[in-house]
């Protein structure tokens, strides 16, 4: 993908692969922006909410009224997608995995972390059917697993590390395994019966338990990780500087302090954004590395 140097390229001069979520609905909200102005885009990854459109109708509401500009969201299908659609500078920022960022952190400035009870990390979970015998992680040996997505540590990375441990592979220590990429599918799949086992985010397996009760509580955890940085929304190093990616920075972090930014957090279930502190993802760095040196 050749890259664009232009840090404020136009946000629907993206590949037709990426899901964008429009201005559709949002004139009013528009109506302030000179139409001179260049849009800024913002990449999502696939996540619990990813097909709640009134919850991005908020974002986007919130996002341009403190960018002062059209705001344009995009999701790619993957985590890869998105991060390379924000290093080859087709997004001015993005929300991507902890082991994502851990990848490309030379190239890559952060500029906000959530705050899930307080705290800016999360949990991986290993999980299984409610009927399944399994409980401890070495009791799922030989079962159909689902992972979320190869280049999240939540829902990948953290069970290849377990497996490098015991000198094993997903393909040896699994009958069958499959990426469903996105933690909420997961869930499903080890709910239905699709999956004997799956390996997800703890903070959407604990959103969702609180409001798809009757869905989650068919699935039970038999590992819980040590926790790790939550995912950061990141830019690349060379925008640190540029006004609307400070902007985006500001608004995030004082999402918590305006009324619509406390909808968009309620409906994350977050308590707000924070700044990263010194050894935030080692966690990820370090299991990253494990799984890079057995191959």
């Amino acid at each position: 993908m050749q890259k664009n140097n232009n840090p404020y390229r136009h946000p629907f001069n993206l590949p037709r692969r990426a899901v964008l979520y429009s201005f559709t609905g949002l004139v009013a909200e528009l109506a302030f922006i000179r139409s001179d102005e260049i849009g800024f885009s913002v990449g999502l990854t696939p996540v619990f909410l990813d097909n709640d459109m009134r919850f991005l109708t908020l974002l986007q509401r919130y996002l341009m009224r403190r960018l002062e500009r059209p705001v344009a969201l995009v999701r790619g299908r993957t985590q890869r997608e998105t991060v390379e659609l924000l290093l080859s500078g087709q997004l001015q920022a993005a929300w991507i995995s902890d082991l994502a960022y851990v990848q490309n952190q030379n190239r890559l400035t952060i500029l906000a972390i959530p705050l899930f009870g307080n705290k800016p990390v999360y949990q991986s979970y290993v999980i299984v059917n409610e009927a399944s015998k399994a409980r401890i992680f070495d009791d799922i040996r030989g079962t159909h697993h689902a992972f979320s997505d190869p280049d999240t540590m939540a829902g990948y990375m953290m069970t290849r590390w377990l497996l490098c441990l015991r000198q094993e592979s997903p393909a040896g220590f699994f009958e069958h395994f499959f990426f469903t990429y996105a933690d909420r599918n997961t869930i499903r799949a080890v709910a239905t019966g699709l999956a004997e086992s799956g390996t997800v985010d703890g903070y959407v397996w604990e959103v969702m338990k609180n409001r798809e009760p009757d869905l989650v509580n068919r699935t039970r955890i038999v590992f819980r990780s040590e926790p790790f940085g939550f995912s950061p929304i990141a830019m690349l190093e060379t925008s640190n500087e540029l006004p609307a990616e400070r902007e985006l920075g500001r608004a995030l972090l004082n999402m918590s302090s305006q009324p619509l930014g406390l909808e968009i957090l309620s409906r994350l279930a977050l308590d707000g954004f924070t700044t990263p502190s010194p050894g935030l993802y080692a966690n990820t760095a370090e299991k990253w590395r494990v799984v890079q040196s057995q191959g």
